[in-house]
């Protein structure tokens, strides 16, 4: 039976109840047979309502699950952002003292006649560059 049928029979057993306080002869009678019929009358208005209200809280579920899986998603993605930001400026850092570290090479070649100490420096400098990258690549 579902819930339709049964809010029917109810309606059904609320005007039988009310037929028959209508007809008792005792008050009693009468006012038993009229609370109960208003009982049923009250349970028929409330039974398509609670099938409402069943159906409402498995769709509440459900988005609740939605809603949970796209918070964990948006989590995860916050953290790559927040690591790809910290990557991004480690890099523009190690850019800038490369480049730092670059022009005071050109310089000295340009008033140092010391090649060695110049050629010692761009060794250094190729470790230092081989080194961030085997950093950035480990990342």
């Amino acid at each position: 039976m579902d819930d339709e049928q049964l809010a029917d029979l109810h309606r059904f057993l609320a005007e039988y109840h009310r037929k028959l306080a209508k007809d008792a002869v005792l008050d009693v009678i009468q006012q038993y047979h009229s609370d109960l019929a208003q009982r049923l009358a009250d349970e028929a208005a409330l039974i398509p309502r609670r099938t409402a209200i069943a159906q409402l809280e498995a769709s509440v579920a459900g988005h609740r699950a939605d809603f949970e899986h796209e918070r964990e998603r948006a989590d995860r993605l916050m953290a790559e952002l927040l690591q790809a930001t910290a990557e991004a400026t480690a890099a523009r850092e190690a850019t800038a003292r490369l480049e730092g570290e670059v022009a005071v090479l050109r310089t000295r070649a340009r008033t140092d006649s010391s090649i060695d100490q110049t050629e010692r420096r761009l060794g250094q400098l190729a470790a230092t560059l081989v080194d961030a990258d085997r950093k950035a690549a480990r990342g």
